[in-house]
């Protein structure tokens, strides 16, 4: 099968599902209202609560959800065949994936920027809170036992991806710095541009990494980059939200759109044929 009409009829779901169930979910369901005050300006500390370009926090939030579990998932699927895992990308997420994220940040958003599990607490009873801060902790345990494992097997023996990963650090410092202190007219605009280019530039320049002696040093074994990750997670989770965990999710927001946006465009100029079963022999 050719995969131009699946990539229009994918396009298509998405776009009928953002124009009207999502409009419908925020106008009716949520009651969205922008005159309302968030947590962001009511308790603005400079640490876990600060007021956020719309764009720079739909980066943040974007590169957080569209993290390892959609892209290696629908790559695990596709051993069942390419149908299951376009009908879950297409009405999963639409109905299911995007829903369940939008209503639990509005939800948290309107009672003071809580945790799914104070919200248990304080709307049904203390009891639950507690069962939900379990169910939570196993969940979060065993997203990230499996995403790391993804993470740490492409990352092992890769000074390319070590490399370019590290400098992503330094430059959301640098930009997180310029968005939260600059006042310029168009600092978002100047900010977003430089980050986006100097991270592209270290994708770039990482290609040139192996075999030198920059090369051996970021070459990291799996322990090596288990310990890494463990400690870039506990450095990123004390920092104030703004310095670094915003401005590194919101510029690799633009590496992965433009990864998206790459391959749709070329998988409509190129219209290419799918050799793979729509429902393998693994299905049953």
């Amino acid at each position: 099968m050719n995969a131009l009409p699946l990539i229009l009829f994918f396009l298509a779901i998405t776009a009928i599902g953002y124009r009207y169930y999502s409009a419908f979910l925020a106008a009716k369901v949520m009651a969205l209202d922008d005159a309302r005050v968030t947590p962001a300006h009511r308790f603005n500390d400079g640490q876990n609560y600060v007021p956020t370009n719309k764009w720079v926090l739909f980066g943040h939030h974007f590169a957080a959800i569209s993290g390892a579990g959609p892209l290696i998932g629908p790559v695990l699927a596709a051993q069942f065949g390419y149908l299951p895992g376009l009908l879950w990308l297409a009405f999963g997420v639409v109905l299911g994936g995007a829903v369940h994220d939008f209503v639990t940040l509005a939800a948290s958003v309107r009672r003071n920027g809580k945790s799914l599990a104070e919200i248990a607490r304080t709307e049904i009873s203390p009891l639950a809170g507690i069962m939900a801060m379990i169910a939570i902790l196993f969940i979060v345990i065993i997203a990230l036992a499996g995403l790391g494992i993804a993470v740490v097997n492409a990352l092992a023996d890769s000074p390319w991806g070590t490399f370019t990963i590290f400098l992503t650090i330094p430059i959301a410092l640098v930009i997180g710095q310029y968005l939260h202190r600059s006042k310029a007219p168009f600092a978002i605009r100047n900010g977003s541009i430089a980050g986006a280019l100097m991270v592209l530039a270290a994708v770039v320049a990482g290609r040139f990494i192996p075999g030198t002696a920059l090369g051996a040093l970021f070459t990291m074994s799996k322990p090596q980059i288990t310990i890494a990750i463990a400690i870039y997670g506990f450095i990123a989770s004390v920092l104030p939200v703004w310095m670094l965990l915003c401005p590194r999710d919101y510029l690799s927001s633009y590496m992965k759109l433009g990864t998206i946006a790459a391959l749709v465009i070329g998988t409509i100029v190129v219209a290419p044929h799918i050799y793979a079963p729509a429902i393998s022999q693994f299905a049953g």
